[in-house]
């Protein structure tokens, strides 16, 4: 049995084999990272749930005591109202600063940080 292909044909065997090999770890390193970010962005949406409902229940709480202590119970809802609508303009004025850079931030160093295995 003689071997008989040629050096060129060789060559190009093999670097077919590595563009393939290259895009296989390609995806696979896509995969990786996707799974990464899309499995941090559920950790912290579990945590953030959270924080919501507890606001929410002390809110609640919150606008019944104050509307007992001014003899209204939807005075004490106004207030705490009137409270979350101050703080929703403040984090519209300032949503650049405060959550895109630092969530874009954060996607961006979970996607070009290196796995060590």
């Amino acid at each position: 049995m003689t071997d008989d292909t040629t050096p060129i044909a060789t060559l190009f065997e093999r670097a077919e084999d590595y563009s393939k090999t290259t895009l296989k770890l390609f995806r696979l390193n896509a995969i990786d990272k996707s799974a990464d970010v899309a499995s941090s962005l559920v950790s912290r949406l579990a945590v953030i749930m959270t924080v919501v409902f507890s606001v929410l229940i002390s809110s609640i709480g919150v606008a019944l005591w104050l509307g007992k202590i001014l003899g209204d119970l939807f005075c004490g809802f106004f207030i705490v109202g009137a409270f979350y609508m101050l703080l929703a303009i403040i984090l519209h004025l300032f949503r650049e600063q405060w959550l895109k850079y630092p969530v874009s931030n954060s996607i961006i160093k979970q996607m070009l940080k290196e796995k060590i295995v």
